[in-house]
């Protein structure tokens, strides 16, 4: 297959849970960070999960099917997800269920995959698809698509609209080319702010839906201009360092590197270094390999 044609990967490291229930919206519409009142069957949300202090904890899509409400936490995070909802739970009438084991995550991309599905290129745009739902990718329609479909006949279903079996590194380098970050992987649980990983421009964010964890500091970062750091796309000339290496300028300390694959990966950068490494004609390195950052296309920074 080329790049060009749409392909399809399953997504092992996002797992599926289902909140229902006449509460389903009013209870996560109080706990994360995006207007949970926008999910219908024809539209999808990105949303985050965030401490009382408004530091990251999960990131998820929000989508509607079969009367419940969707959400794809990262699969080694799921239970402790599950486990902080029902702690919110008190007299909702509302059910939390894993459902794992019945739907699947999948990723659709490259080519015309939005065409193929009759999606538009508009930020969570949602159909009825084989069984489950499928929505342009919240955060970027660049990133193609999303669905959640029934684990039973997957392949034939996907392969019968025209997308081709590919590899979840695919999805991960276009994903990295594009600046995006994912879950865990470049959001560094308990200590990641939002605004400094540009989730705000990444759609997870309302500002007028009212109160939710973590909101208050939330809007303070952004009101008061208290961003110092921002994660940029970067280029490697050298090997790929390990998550967590140190970036350095001129001996210091100036970011470090997160997700990579190849010679692209992500980086948290301080912006005042990145100004003067521009100034002075300094180069950036990680580990063995020089760093040259890009903004982001979609970035407003």
């Amino acid at each position: 297959m080329t790049a060009e044609q749409a392909g399809y990967a399953i997504l092992e490291d996002r797992g599926v849970i289902a909140v229902a229930g006449e509460d389903r919206a009013a209870f996560l519409q109080g706990l994360v960070s995006n207007d949970v009142r926008r999910v219908a069957a024809d539209r999808a949300v990105y949303a985050l999960f965030l401490t009382p202090q408004g530091k990251f904890l999960h990131d998820f899509r929000i989508a509607e099917s079969d009367g419940a409400l969707l959400l794809d936490p990262e699969t080694d995070r799921r239970e402790e997800f599950l486990r902080r909802l029902k702690m919110y739970k008190l007299r909702s009438k509302i059910t939390l269920e894993d459902r794992a084991g019945s739907l699947l995550a999948v990723v659709l991309f490259g080519g015309d995959a939005l065409a193929r599905l009759g999606l538009p290129e508009d930020a969570g745009a949602a159909i009825p698809f084989a069984g489950g739902v499928a929505f342009t990718d919240p955060r970027l329609p660049a990133l193609g698509a999303r669905a959640f479909l029934p684990r039973d006949g997957i392949a034939a279903a996907l392969e019968a609209a025209g997308f081709a079996p590919r590899g979840a590194e695919d999805y991960d380098r276009l994903r990295l080319s594009l600046g995006v970050p994912e879950g865990s992987r470049d959001l560094t649980p308990d200590k990641a702010l939002p605004l400094e990983n540009d989730l705000d421009d990444l759609n997870a964010i309302s500002w007028d839906k009212g109160c939710y964890m973590g909101q208050e500091l939330t809007a303070r970062t952004k009101y008061r201009a208290l961003i110092r750091k921002k994660l940029f796309p970067v280029t490697l000339d050298g090997p790929l360092p390990a998550p967590g290496t140190p970036v350095t300028l001129d001996g210091k300390e100036v970011g470090e590197i997160r997700s990579g694959h190849g010679s692209a990966a992500l980086a948290l950068l301080r912006l005042e270094d990145l100004i003067r490494a521009g100034q002075d004609g300094l180069v950036l390195t990680a580990g063995e390999a020089t760093v040259t950052p890009a903004k982001p296309v979609w970035a407003s920074f």
